[in-house]
């Protein structure tokens, strides 16, 4: 069983690189879009055409919480109430579609378009690759179905025990102090006692705490003090190393090709998913790393860009899906770009360019990042570059093939741990990573993760050494 999960890892993670260098970056990321089955959408994009259904009256707000509402961006912390739980969340995510001009179904059906064209343009050019085209994409699709099914069905249970907390703090009169212990302490309270209790105290100090830092590096090499690397400018989101050497600063960022396409536009740097009410329609999202709670935004995006992040992550899966240019992987995007810069993201080379620092002048004019998009497909509202544009003609020529020869930090690195679970370890603090994801579903210490997490942690709040 070990071997065959092992082998469906490695099938998921080099797939895509396979198809790359058979059709191309650009027809790879459209080839790779329109993973659906029985006309059942991929698990990521399962509450954004959820609400599209909702709001044109398909489906009432009882069968979207059944089907949706387990998933959200802290669906694995135990403390934070589902979507199906908070109906404001409902109601808010409702009001926000109708200020995109951008359709989730429409944008799905332009890249179905234009992937059906990709595929009978490339059985024209050569039948023979086209045939082994199909047999990668046919068998890496199969897996990331199932990865992203049971990632659904995981979350699902952990708002049982959710549940379970919550009725535990109900019947010894504790209330959320129970989420602050882990599952042997709540028996052990449920039993009477209430020795562990006054661990709550200090757990919950330590959880503010860190709950005021940003979320910490996927990777961790060395002794690591998170308030000093919260206090760097120049941080990394996606690894530390404590003897690195720090990165030249520049205009341009280096990261994973997540999707395909060219499109400049203002930067929208977001801290979280709640903070969506900032993304403008059109501009380009720039977060530290996304998971299905952001996936309701990206139809609002012109483009995605993350500091964690790999080809097979949320965001580059996702973008994908919907034709949305995509870079992932940055380290130190959101570190380097300022909201409201003028950048160029070209998902294809996985680079991206600030053109003009916000309220810089003396940089080039603003335009809707809309009007020079360069997608893998024709997108709503997006028109294709003219004939007299460089990027235009790169595009028309067909796939680039004359990517950049820089170095990819930890290119073909997974993320992913395989096997280990978010909640199996005692630490005093939480890295929480997802063993069905390839980057970290989210990196925020959360209350009821104090005790659990996949690290050995020591040392004091300032300081830690991870072993």
């Amino acid at each position: 069983m070990l071997a065959a999960a092992t082998a469906r890892g490695v099938t998921l993670l080099t797939g895509p690189r396979k198809l790359a260098g058979l059709v191309g970056e650009a027809d790879a990321a459209l080839l790779l879009s329109g993973q659906q089955a029985d006309g059942d959408p991929l698990a990521s994009l399962g509450p954004v055409l959820g609400l599209a259904r909702l709001a044109r009256g398909e489906i009432d707000r009882e069968s979207f919480s059944r089907q949706y509402g387990h998933r959200g961006a802290h669906e694995v912390e135990l403390s934070i109430p589902r979507p199906a739980e908070d109906p404001a969340w409902i109601d808010n995510q409702l009001a926000a579609l109708h200020g995109t001009a951008h359709d989730a179904d429409a944008m799905l059906a332009s890249q179905a378009a234009a992937r059906t064209a990709a595929w009978g343009r490339l059985a024209r050019q050569d039948p023979r690759k086209a045939a082994a085209a199909r047999k990668i994409i046919a068998r890496w699709t199969r897996i990331a179905r199932d990865r992203e099914a049971v990632r659904s069905e995981v979350v699902r249970a952990v708002w049982v025990m959710r549940t379970w907390v919550l009725r535990a703090g109900e019947l010894t009169g504790h209330g959320d102090d129970l989420f602050f212990l882990d599952a042997p302490e709540i028996l052990a309270l449920l039993r009477g006692d209430t020795a562990s209790l006054e661990r709550v105290s200090a757990r919950r100090a330590s959880y503010d705490r860190y709950q005021a830092l940003p979320p910490y590096p996927a990777l961790i090499r060395g002794h690591f003090d998170p308030a000093r690397w919260a206090a760097d400018p120049s941080r990394r989101s996606d690894y530390y190393d404590e003897r690195a050497v720090p990165a030249a600063s520049g205009d341009t960022i280096t990261g994973f090709p997540g999707a395909a396409g060219v499109v400049e536009g203002t930067a929208r740097v977001l801290r979280a998913p709640e903070d969506a009410a900032r993304l403008g329609d059109g501009e380009i999202l720039v977060t530290t790393v996304t998971n299905i709670g952001w996936t309701p935004i990206f139809p609002r995006a012109a483009a995605v860009v993350t500091d964690v992040g790999a080809p097979v992550s949320h965001a580059a899966i996702v973008a994908r899906e919907l034709g949305i240019p995509a870079v992932v992987g940055c380290g130190n995007a959101t570190m380097r770009i300022h909201d409201g810069d003028q950048i160029r993201v070209d998902g294809g080379r996985g680079t991206v360019e600030v053109l003009a620092r916000a309220g810089d002048l003396t940089g080039r004019a603003a335009r809707p990042a809309s009007l020079r998009a360069a997608r893998s497909g024709p997108q709503p509202g997006a028109a294709r570059q003219t004939s007299d544009d460089p990027v235009a003609r790169a595009g028309d020529a067909g796939p680039r093939t004359d990517r950049p020869g820089h170095e990819r930090h930890h290119r073909g690195a997974c993320y992913c741990w395989p096997g280990r679970s978010v909640m199996n370890r005692p630490v005093a603090s939480e890295h929480s990573r997802s063993p069905w994801c390839s980057v970290p579903a989210t990196c925020h210490l959360r209350p009821s993760t104090l005790s659990t997490a996949t690290r050995t942690v020591s040392g004091s709040p300032t300081g830690v050494t991870l072993r």
